[in-house]
């Protein structure tokens, strides 16, 4: 019995009880909510359920919690019912009950914590979206990692997710980065604001061996060659890293479309035929103020020319036309005033604000030896995250940028990140898995598949602390996708590896038999709890994206 199997035992319970009593069951939340008690000796789990209903009920807490707890332990499931403190109830299950949990894993196998709580819903996620000037930074491999995980938890929830990286070749930032290109190629300096690093020359390079007469071409020719082509090479690095990351899209949109097609001219005259922009000192601007923003901003200036949120709002509409429920936006630090204005947008096109959904991700720093490291051999002013793979790893680097919440920042310890011991997370996780699979493959040589397992002997303290941490799973991935936040599977994948190393080094509890002693329905329960485990963890490395390796 999971968590949610009794919340629903609960809550049938209840109203069962408050019908009996003369009372409206109406009074019931949706959704009962049980929890595990921090010390075990109170159950297994306990609500307050009693306590919330009560007064609405026209009864004493303490007394409706004693009738629950009379109903609940007529039951099969539940083998004590016990209330505490001013109506709270500890409950602990029935052994077969707790067991259940087990046969639930090995009957969904991977399908095991997936739901349908978003079945229906069409999803844009965008994520990443670095401009093709420079490799990607720290902030866009945090992106790269967490986008990613929340795409794959938002599909086991139902959601027809698409991830989509937003592709900046338009814009001054692009020209900057043809002329950085052209001064390399040239032997000149680099220009103000200009781009830096040794990835500059080599590119240049590349195009020049490509089209050696390049660097002698007329000004406004040289300048969309050199554009051209060296977007196109840095955007090829862009997405070979990512997929060497583990991090791949379904679709790449280029800005410039937006402009080619129309797109941000028409969306803009639709915005002032609604009278959804205003006119002042000749600039035409949207009130995204009304939707959290600091300042209204202006999208067509002065001299009649798009100013970059009009692609922004071009951009929004399209992904609306394109059949999608929810747009997801995945930004770095710098642009909370991207919430606002992209809300605005969205009402200003006849939208529900919460249409758009904006996460904003804080900054992450390398650490080695106690010291900040801040210089990329490649990219010159920041580390890239080939620096961090190269580092320590794509398992690592993934994990450590998703088990932290995106609304704190990281400072990741190199030291910590590459050591082979319970200190380093990831691999405190992946070695739980790896000792499951050792079991297995131990109890395969034994011949334990003749033996039934009886899963009601599953009685020590740390056999039920696992078996209920199991039962958890489905909960934490729903909750992850309905907060977006991953770091939550992360966090369990800890716990759950926590009460599996204390499970396997309790010697009284063997999993194999001794000796030549045989193979008892114990055992084979041990194993199947061995192998339940291995299967959540597996599952939950899968949503992160991190391997789930056999043998260490």
């Amino acid at each position: 019995m999971t968590p949610a199997d009794l919340a629903d035992l609960l809550r049938a319970t209840a109203a069962k009880v408050l019908v009996e009593r003369g009372s409206d069951p109406a009074v019931l939340p949706d959704e009962v909510k049980v929890e595990r008690p921090r010390n075990p000796e109170h159950g297994d789990y306990a609500t307050n359920v009693a306590m919330q209903v009560a007064k609405k009920a026209g009864m004493n807490p303490r007394e409706l919690a004693g009738l629950l707890a009379e109903a609940l332990s007529a039951t099969d499931a539940i083998d004590v019912a016990e209330v505490a403190g001013p109506g709270f109830l500890n409950i602990r299950l029935a052994a077969a009950a707790q067991g259940a949990i087990l046969e639930q894993i090995r009957s969904a196998g991977p399908a095991y914590g997936t739901g349908s709580a978003l079945a229906g819903t069409r999803i844009n996620l965008e994520f990443v979206s670095a401009n093709p000037t420079g490799p990607i930074h720290l902030g866009g491999t945090r992106w790269a990692s967490v986008g990613d995980a929340l795409g794959r938890i938002l599909a086991a929830q139902g959601a027809d997710v698409t991830r989509e990286y937003y592709f900046n070749d338009h814009g001054a930032q692009i020209d900057r980065f043809a002329e950085s290109l052209i001064a390399a190629a040239t032997g000149a300096p680099t220009p103000e604001k200009g781009y830096a690093g040794a990835y500059i020359g080599e590119i240049a390079g590349t195009v020049v061996a490509a089209h050696p007469q390049a660097p002698t071409l007329p000004a406004a020719e040289r300048h969309e060659l050199f554009r051209r082509e060296g977007v196109e090479l840095m955007f090829a690095h862009i997405k070979q890293t990512l997929h060497e990351f583990g991090t791949d899209f379904d679709v790449y949109f280029n800005e410039s479309s937006l402009f080619a097609s129309g797109a941000v001219e028409k969306a803009v005259e639709t915005l002032k035929a609604s009278g959804d922009l205003y006119e002042k000192d000749g600039a035409w601007w949207i009130a995204s103020t009304e939707y959290g923003d600091d300042q209204d901003r202006v999208v067509i200036k002065s001299d009649g020319k798009a100013a970059y949120i009009a692609g922004d709002i071009a951009y929004f509409q399209n992904k609306r036309s394109r059949g999608f429920d929810l747009c997801i936006y995945m930004l770095g630090a710098d642009h909370h005033g991207y919430i606002g204005r992209l809300k605005a947008a969205a009402a200003a096109f006849g939208d529900d604000p919460n249409t758009v959904e904006v996460l904003i991700g804080q900054m992450v720093n390398l650490v080695k030896d106690g010291v900040a490291v801040r210089m990329s051999k490649r990219a010159g002013t920041v580390v890239t995250l080939d620096d961090l793979v190269e580092a320590i790893g794509v398992d690592a680097a993934r994990y450590v940028l998703v088990r932290s919440s995106v609304n704190s920042g990281i400072d990741i310890d190199l030291d910590l990140w590459t050591k082979q011991s319970s200190e380093n997370p990831v691999y405190y996780v992946q070695y739980a898995h790896a000792r499951t699979c050792a079991v297995g493959r131990n109890a395969a040589d034994l011949g334990f598949a003749a033996v039934a397992p009886d899963l009601a002997l599953l009685v020590a303290d740390e056999e039920g602390e696992l078996i209920r941490t199991l039962g958890e799973y489905p909960s934490v991935v729903a909750g992850a996708a309905a907060l977006r936040e991953p770091h939550r599977v992360a966090r369990y994948l800890e716990e759950l590896a926590g009460a599996y190393h204390r499970f396997q080094t309790n010697k009284a509890l063997r999993i194999l038999p001794q000796g030549d002693d045989p193979v008892a329905p114990v055992n084979a329960a041990r194993l199947e709890l061995v192998n339940a485990t291995r299967q959540v963890l597996a599952n939950g490395l899968g949503l992160l994206g991190v391997s789930a390796p056999e043998r260490m």
